[in-house]
């Protein structure tokens, strides 16, 4: 019938949101921090450097009220 289907979907759902949540944990865990800021460019990075660097805390922007 079809839900004999139901119990394998939900093991591909659960095992597709695994990942999601626990990148969450793992940034928390690691960084101190849940959110991570994109790095995939140069410029990305050595603006999150400067930013560590001005104000020990990459999260925190500098010149930011």
């Amino acid at each position: 019938m079809w839900f004999e289907i139901l119990p394998s979907a939900a093991i591909i759902t659960v095992a597709l949101a695994i990942p999601i949540y626990a990148t969450y944990g793992l940034h928390k865990l690691v960084l101190g921090n849940p959110y991570r800021r994109n790095m995939d460019e140069r410029f990305d990075r050595v603006m999150y450097l400067r930013d560590r660097r001005l104000t020990y805390n990459p999260y925190i922007l500098n010149n930011e009220n």
